[in-house]
């Protein structure tokens, strides 16, 4: 296996499981939260979606998916255009309130399928390219797309929790 293939395949699973996470559920379910603390399902699909578009666009050179197709105006959540959620308080993840799965998942399938173009046509010499280099040791290509890709499949895990847990109630 190569690694576009490879990267093809972990970044395919992480689309699998946003869709189970969300699909068929509705606005107030995937606002849901177990505490005041804690993140609902919309919160962490967007946030995931957000990091996932923010880090690969980077690497790639290209715009983000959440600006140049619009999907920031189809949110029109209460945050600087930028945002990918990082850092995000209690007050602002209550804030992301999304009126269907449709949107979340719509949005996810838009950068996943940048993320697949991109992740397609790398070879093992490119991931040696270093992409940040405000660490020691600087971060390379391959270091930061397995860490999109841990962040991502970790959120969606926690979004198929959280789903369980509103299935249930």
């Amino acid at each position: 296996m190569d690694v576009a293939a490879l990267l093809t395949d972990a970044f395919s699973r992480i689309g699998e499981e946003v869709h189970g996470a969300a699909d068929g559920l509705s606005a107030d379910q995937l606002a849901y939260r177990i505490d005041d603390e804690a993140n609902s399902i919309g919160w962490l699909v967007w946030h995931l979606s957000r990091v996932q578009d923010d880090h690969v666009a980077g690497v790639a050179g290209t715009e983000q998916v959440w600006t140049t197709q619009g999907w920031a105006d189809r949110f029109a959540l209460p945050f600087r255009v930028g945002s990918i959620g990082y850092g995000h308080s209690s007050d602002e993840v209550a804030k992301v309130r999304v009126e269907s799965p449709e949107l979340l998942t719509g949005y996810y399938d838009a950068v996943a399928a940048r993320t697949l173009d991109y992740v397609g046509g790398l070879t093992d010499a490119d991931l040696d390219r270093v992409v940040d280099e405000a660490w020691d040791p600087p971060v390379t290509l391959g270091v930061r797309l397995v860490s999109v890709i841990d962040d991502c499949a970790q959120h969606a895990g926690q979004a198929a929790f959280v789903r369980g847990i509103v299935e249930r109630r």
